[in-house]
């Protein structure tokens, strides 16, 4: 049995390889964007795999000096994870997303932030890796000590990230594999070993309280507006939701898409961001009975049609919309924001500058994420607004991975049911061209009046247009003579045009703004017609509905479409229209070019052939992809489930990796773990089954519930999965060490590649085929690691 400090020195690893994941990709999320989450988790799966390779290469070396090799890289890696946040920070390795397919530059800078940010993790890899192979009869302890300190290292990441700035995260979560050096000695009076220890802790002191500047990309709103006379960011506050800034500027004025016939001064305002990102400008309470700037702007012609009585604002951010509704008498608001941080602010710091606005008698204010309010409110409501759907000047298709289940067709199903008789609901988006978020918004509402039963959408649907917005409200009972005069009124005072009313004619479609490209309006009336599927079919952008099957609205590129849109446009452009998904599968590919060649290396080295080879890359693989895919898909789920993102993700890997841990413990106290094999496998197999037909399925059913419900039914979900998943891996370790010894660094290599790979392909067949292909190739997984397991045992004549 491996001594009691190898367990302890291996869960704080574990705990800081989780907590030091989570921080990179804070920081990603705050200096590029949160796609290189994926590139966060896939840098850390790639330096576990190669940790593997170089097992299989010098195994003997390794083990013969573990005393004094482990803790050396405990005390390594504690160096490394501040060193690399600073090192990723200068000017020679700072990459930016927007220039990585037009400066070749970038793509070299690119590859020095993996190599970078791969060494922690692969020192970390490898002392984990050597003590299994170290004390690979035993495995079940010390993967259970693994997983234990990865579940923990999950709840202390995210509690860090309350408490301190993203910069500081690294060095702090360096002091856990110091700690566990520390323990990890077997003579620790011997003076050199104090004077590394010193040397490590000196290094993460330094970065702790000298943190790196995060650099944003130059193209991030949060930098554009520093570029304003006397920007200044005046307030900070980090926490699992982001960094928050406020920033001012004298020429910092808040004009959202407003009406050219607007002849008011356009007022100076702070504005909130978020990693970078606008979040919306800090609006003041209105005084009673003065025009909002809002009401000059497209997005107010739902109170130019009715009186609402209730409002409900989702995604409401700084309070826009509610302090609109506000100066329009409205006497019962509903704000819906998930980021507590924010709403903290206008309580306290901001209250100043916004008035107090959300302690008004009419607002209420609810911390949650807009769908999962919508699932679980029974209130009505005559008006519902949604956030602006893009931003100006668009994405560049940087939201194209974003999971937007407050944009899906059975989300507006939900606010359809949430609507009083003759209801509407609001939601406006910028004119990008090519032309793809106002089509897939109309296509979107065209979908849910069809499985609603409205026969005729245009009846329901009323479309206007400023100069660079659109705005669509869709109303329960059908638009009266009244509405539509009420609404041709508003364009001609505005100097708006309407594209979608009943009774319109061409002419009024650009009798104030002029369109380059009228296609426009054919495509509209394309979306509206009986024939809407070959529309879909045919154009070249995905303006298909986002479900919550594949609920990435924002995912626009058709790879059949390719070819067109570069010779229309330029190859060179290309990239710019859908960057975001183009960057998952650059990771992808970058990620399996370098993994197959780790593979296939050390097989020159140690050759071919082998009792267990084949079975080992079955087995091992399988497992690989299968438990990310599962872990990715249940943080997936869980994120509607209890509508806080930040505190699913952490319950969902914590409770995962513990209850893993749990079944590791146990499997340790089976007998001969060749007569195990193929059992946990399958039975996982059949348990994902079961979810995806049952259990899952329950969660829609189950999100009113009260917390404390809700939180017996994650644990009851999540437990016995978890249970089953920690067995397969160390019963195959076990196997290793009983039938062919010299193939357990090879497996621990194959299970982190397959791990890397699993990372960003879960997400792509999610995104392309949806969430129920991407849980049913988790199950293929564990089912071909049990089959694959009966045949090596039937081979070898074992029941």
């Amino acid at each position: 049995m491996p001594p009691l400090r190898y367990s302890i020195s291996i869960s704080l690893l574990a705990a800081a390889v989780i907590a030091f994941e989570l921080g990179l990709m804070q920081v990603f999320s705050i200096t590029q964007w949160y796609h290189f989450a994926y590139m966060a988790i896939s840098v850390a799966m790639l330096g576990f795999g190669a940790a593997g390779t170089f097992l299989a290469l010098f195994e003997k070396q390794l083990t013969a000096r573990f005393e004094q090799v482990f803790p050396l890289l405990l005390f390594l890696c504690s160096m490394a994870m501040p060193v690399v946040g600073v090192l990723a920070q200068h000017s020679s390795v700072r990459f930016d997303t927007y220039l990585l397919f037009n400066d070749i530059r970038q793509a070299g800078r690119l590859l020095a932030t993996y190599l970078l940010f791969f060494i922690p993790f692969f020192l970390a890899a490898l002392a984990i890796g050597l003590s299994f192979v170290r004390f690979s009869r035993e495995i079940g302890r010390l993967y259970f000590a693994d997983l234990l300190g990865s579940g923990l290292g999950g709840l202390f990441g995210i509690g860090l990230m309350w408490w301190v700035f993203p910069g500081e995260l690294p060095g702090l979560t360096a002091l856990l594999p110091l700690i566990g050096g520390v323990v990890a000695l077997r003579r620790p009076w011997d003076k050199r070993w104090w004077m590394i220890a010193l040397a490590t802790g000196i290094t993460a002191a330094a970065i702790i309280f000298r943190p790196p500047r995060l650099q944003p990309s130059q193209y991030k709103s949060l930098s554009k507006a520093l570029l304003l006379p006397e920007a200044a960011v005046e307030l900070e506050r980090s926490s699992p939701y982001g960094l928050i800034q406020v920033v001012s500027s004298p020429a910092l004025r808040y004009a959202p898409a407003l009406s050219l016939n607007y002849t008011g001064k356009v007022p100076v305002r702070k504005v909130l961001f978020n990693n970078g990102e606008w979040a919306g400008a800090i609006v003041p309470k209105p005084e009673p009975g003065s025009p909002h700037i809002l009401d000059f702007t497209a997005g107010a012609l739902a109170f130019r049609l009715q009186s609402p009585k209730k409002v409900l604002a989702l995604q409401s951010g700084t309070g826009e919309r509610a302090a609109q509704a506000l100066a329009h008498g409205v006497p019962s608001i509903t704000m819906v924001e998930e980021n507590p941080v924010a709403t903290a602010l206008l309580r306290e710091e901001l209250a100043g500058e916004t008035d107090s606005l959300v302690f008004h008698p009419a607002i209420t204010v609810r911390e949650l994420e807009g769908r999962t309010f919508l699932m679980a409110d029974t209130g009505m409501y005559s008006l519902i607004f949604l956030p602006m759907a893009s931003t100006f000047g668009g994405t560049a298709g940087l939201n194209a991975m974003q999971e937007q289940y407050l944009m899906t067709k059975e989300a507006f199903r939900d606010m359809w049911a949430r609507l009083e008789p003759g209801g509407m609901i609001s939601i406006s988006t910028w004119m990008d061209y090519p032309l793809r978020n106002p089509l897939k918004i109309l296509a979107t509402l065209v979908e849910a009046l069809a499985a609603e039963g409205a026969d005729a959408p245009r009846r329901h649907l009323i479309g206007i247009r400023s100069w660079g917005a659109a705005t669509f409200i869709l109303k329960k009972s059908p638009v009266s003579g009244r509405e539509v005069d009420a609404t041709r009124a508003f364009c001609r005072e505005m100097g708006f045009d309407p594209f979608l009313l009943p009774g319109l004619t061409e002419e009024e479609r650009q009798r104030y703004n002029q369109l380059q490209d009228t296609l426009f309006f054919s495509r509209v009336d394309s979306i509206l017609s009986p024939a809407r599927e070959i529309f879909y079919q045919n154009y070249d952008f995905n303006v298909r509905p986002a479900t919550d099957e594949r609920p990435y609205f924002s995912q626009f590129l058709r790879w059949e479409s390719l070819p067109a849109l570069a010779r229309q446009w330029g190859s060179r452009n290309l990239p710019f229209m859908e960057i975001g998904y183009l960057i998952v599968w650059l990771t992808f590919f970058q990620i399996l070019a370098i993994a197959l060649a780790l593979i296939i290396l050390p097989l020159f080295r140690i050759g071919f052939r082998s009792r267990a080879r084949g079975w080992s890359l079955f087995y091992f693989g399988s497992l690989g992809l299968g438990f990310m895919f599962v872990e990715i898909l249940l943080i997936q789920q869980f994120t509607l489930f209890l509508g806080k993102p930040i505190f699913a993700t952490a319950a969902t890997l914590s409770g995962l990796l513990i209850a893993s841990g749990a079944g590791s413990w146990y499997s340790s106290r089976w007998g001969a773990a060749s007569r195990k094999l193929w059992m946990a496998p399958l039975l996982i197999a059949v348990l994902l089954a079961v979810y995806a037909g049952i259990a899952l399925p329950v969660l829609y059913h189950a999100i009113g519930l009260a917390p404390a419900a809700k939180l017996a039914l994650f644990l009851l979900l999540i437990a016995p999965l978890g249970f089953l998943m920690g067995m397969p891996f160390p019963l195959g370790i076990r196997y290793l060490s009983e039938k062919a010894r010299e193939e357990i660094p090879w497996a621990w290599g194959v299970n982190g590649y397959f791990s890397v790979i699993s990372t960003a392909l879960a997400t792509i067949i999610a995104a392309e085929l949806g969430f129920s292909w991407a849980i049913a190739l988790a199950g293929a997984a564990y089912t071909l690691a049990g089959i694959a397991s009966i045949l090596k045992m039937s081979r070898q004549g074992q029941p």
